[in-house]
Parts: C-alpha cells; sequence; structure tokens
C-alpha cells in the first residue's frame, strides 16, 4: 500500500487539498509520498525518496517541457538537478528530477541562521551569473523581457547574463555546512539583465527571514544597490504575477 502522507510544511509553502495526482503516484510505485509544495495554481511538487516529481496541469499555462529543457543545459554548466524523466497527458505535465543534497534557503535550519542562509543564496547567485550566454538558446523568452507601457523605460542591460527568473530565497538549495550547492526551479531563466535577480532575490529576503538583509545580501553578492533598477524590475514581477 501506498503510504502517501502529508507533512507539515514551513509558513513559506502552501498545501491544499487536493489529492495526490494518480500519475504522481504511479511513479513513487509505493514509496514514500511527501508534499513539498503547492502553489496558487494548482501545481503539486512531490518528494519520492530521493527525487523530487513536479507535477503541472495544462490550464495554468506553464509548460515544464521547457523547465526540463533548461535544466537539461544548466546542469552542464551549473548545480542544477539532474532530470530523470518527463510525461505528460491530456490533463497535465509532470517532470522527475534527482534531489540535489542539501536544504532549500528558507528551511528551519537556515531560517534559523540567515546571515549563512543569505550569504548561500548570493554566492550561488553571482555564480549563475557568471556563466558565459553565447551558447544559451536564444528562444528563451521570460517575464523579464516584458515591458508593460505603464511601468516606464525599461533599464538598459549593461552585460547580457544568464538569468534564473525566479530568484526567490527557496529556489537555493544549501549544504548542511552552509554552502552553495544549487538551484531549483528554473522554468523562467533566459538571457537578460541580473538586476532581475537581484531584485527579487533580495526582496524576497523580507518575506522569508524579515526586514533588515538586503544590504547583507548585495555586499555578499559584490555589489552596490541600483535603486532604478530594483525598482523597475520588482514592480514588473508584481504587474506579471
Amino acid at each position: 500500500m501506498t503510504d502517501s502522507r502529508w507533512p507539515d510544511l514551513s509558513d513559506q509553502q502552501q498545501r491544499g487539498d487536493d489529492p495526490i495526482p494518480e500519475q504522481v503516484l504511479a511513479i513513487a510505485d509505493g514509496r514514500l509520498i511527501r508534499m513539498s509544495w503547492r502553489n496558487e495554481l494548482g501545481g503539486m511538487t512531490f518528494a519520492v525518496e530521493g527525487t523530487y516529481v513536479k507535477w503541472n496541469p495544462l490550464s495554468t499555462g506553464v509548460d515544464l517541457a521547457s523547465e526540463r529543457e533548461r535544466m537539461q543545459w544548466l546542469a552542464q554548466h551549473h548545480p542544477a538537478p539532474r532530470v530523470i524523466d518527463f510525461g505528460s497527458d491530456d490533463d497535465a505535465q509532470w517532470l522527475i528530477t534527482e534531489a540535489l543534497p542539501g536544504e532549500h534557503a528558507v528551511s528551519d535550519r537556515w531560517k534559523a541562521r540567515p546571515s549563512e542562509a543569505i550569504r548561500a543564496i548570493a554566492v550561488g547567485l553571482r555564480r549563475l551569473h557568471a556563466i558565459p550566454v553565447d551558447d544559451v538558446p536564444t528562444r528563451w523568452t521570460s517575464w523579464i523581457h516584458h515591458s508593460p507601457a505603464d511601468l516606464g523605460e525599461r533599464p538598459s542591460v549593461e552585460t547580457p547574463t544568464l538569468v534564473h527568473g525566479d530568484a526567490c530565497a527557496p529556489n537555493t538549495i544549501i549544504s548542511v555546512d552552509g554552502s552553495f550547492v544549487g538551484h531549483v526551479d528554473l522554468g523562467e531563466m533566459a538571457v537578460g539583465d541580473r538586476w532581475a535577480d537581484l531584485a527579487i532575490a533580495s526582496m524576497s529576503l523580507d518575506w522569508n527571514f524579515g526586514e533588515g538583509y538586503q544590504d547583507s545580501f548585495f555586499t555578499a553578492y559584490g555589489i552596490g544597490r541600483d535603486e532604478d533598477r530594483i525598482r523597475y524590475y520588482r514592480d514588473l514581477w508584481h504587474h506579471e504575477s
């Protein structure tokens, strides 16, 4: 019999009463299933003994096939989960990846040690942003490329950079010794302005650790604040959310 219990989730995660999808139960094949995340669109991520299964209904418009392509590319250049399998039917897509050896940056361990977590987040983004972009597929697009007229003039991109696209704190994985392990949730990754990541990563610190840590993040990354770009990309994030 499948032991499919719901565990306690951190305050940063959202849970619902939806049943575990049949496709996920079939993938687990009797192994313990733990829910890791449920987003507001109905997509869910499950931990299944050393792997993660991301399941997403087609009605959300999110394309896990695109995320799979990004992850497979990134794994050749940067720490990211290895893709094990992908599937789809008329209702949903699912993506199976290998678990990285660590915890997300807002687990109970790292919420109690915010300075170490924030340093690891900054180190990870600096490493990602240093990857050469010459062979990044140009077809990858993201919210970071949108230019709503009501947000005013879009800032110029000084140096095209590989941008995570969803650099909120939980998408950094950290080892037990506090070092950066890798990045997850890469469906919005594309070439653009690194300030799209820096603006959102620093903003998410207030949600996850409380106010007062943003300057430490920019110091750990090694850059001074650019208030115009921070404001623009935060406004764009909220506009697109």
